[in-house]
């Protein structure tokens, strides 16, 4: 599909957002770490334009209506990107280098999209090591009755050894026992379309000549674009694309998708209202992405 450039004019915070970022990692950076938790910023999130909305879901995979009156999850970067980079202006550690590891997302009501949605985030957490620097950062939306509708808990790196030292390790494979639910389909724009849909405008994702000298050969699909569309795939095959059923979404980006992609994505066996979910070519294979699908208990 083709996503209007129209939507960039929405993507105003954020910009600036990357450019204070940019700025940042030219200055000195504080020498300790920060007090934890951290501080929590608040803002007021106006409805979001229902072109933008039919557009992101397009791009998932799904119908421009399969939300009907509530906002995808998984749109969470779009309002979530500006406050998520407030809570990391106190690490000594460049911002430019924050790399995406993972998320865990937790569904307790829908996000109308007539209402203002309330956000918060806040750093709670830092894991430091010779190694890497880990942090956890937590948003929280949802309108006024239900401020925590959806809790969005983040987890970044920046690495701190050079690249190849250390014990090196087998990647994480794609489990045996998954089965193939769907295809995850990415053009060679599919970076470029993200950042007009959530105001993510990293050029690893969309500029090839900055993302070859970055060491990725290629662009990349940003980590919460590959999250969208298997959790998409998922929802849509396990849970009939009720969004009414899903509870949670854990996962851990284990390899970046190289543009353009065509890869598997894997569910496995049911446990308890759960199931594992995989990107990958094939059972056996290299993951790009592990994590689990928890669905609501109908009970």
């Amino acid at each position: 599909m083709s996503v209007s450039l129209r939507h960039a004019r929405h993507q105003g915070s954020n910009l600036v957002t990357l450019g204070r970022i940019a700025l940042g990692s030219l200055g000195r950076r504080p020498t300790e770490q920060p007090s934890l938790p951290g501080p929590v910023f608040a803002a007021t999130v106006p409805p979001l334009p229902a072109a933008l909305r039919a557009d992101f879901s397009r791009w998932c995979g799904a119908a421009p209506d399969a939300w009907g009156d509530e906002v995808p999850p998984w749109l969470f970067p779009q309002w979530g990107f500006p406050l998520l980079a407030k809570t990391l202006t106190g690490i000594p550690w460049p911002i430019a280098r924050v790399v995406n590891q993972g998320c865990r997302i937790t569904r307790s009501g829908p996000l109308p999209v007539d209402q203002p949605l309330q956000v918060t985030a806040q750093l709670v957490g830092i894991e430091a090591t010779e190694r890497r620097a880990r942090m956890h950062q937590r948003l929280t939306t949802g309108p006024a009755d239900q401020p925590e509708a959806l809790v969005a808990d983040v987890y970044a790196v920046v690495p701190l050894a050079k690249p190849g030292s250390g014990e090196r390790r087998d990647p994480p494979t794609v489990p045996d026992d998954h089965e193939q639910v769907g295809t995850l389909l990415a053009g060679a724009r599919a970076g470029w379309e993200f950042a007009l849909l959530t105001g993510d405008f990293n050029p690893l994702h969309w500029l090839g000549p900055y993302a070859r000298a970055a060491g990725f050969g290629g662009v990349i699909l940003h980590g919460f674009g590959t999250l969208a569309r298997a959790a998409q795939i998922a929802l849509d095959t396990w849970l009939d694309g009720d969004p009414s059923r899903l509870s949670s979404l854990d996962v851990r980006f284990v390899r970046p998708l190289r543009l353009p992609a065509s890869t598997g994505v894997f569910l496995g066996p049911e446990a308890d209202s759960t199931r594992s979910i995989a990107v990958g070519d094939a059972p056996g294979q290299t993951a790009l992405v592990l994590g689990t699908v928890t669905a609501r208990s109908t009970t």
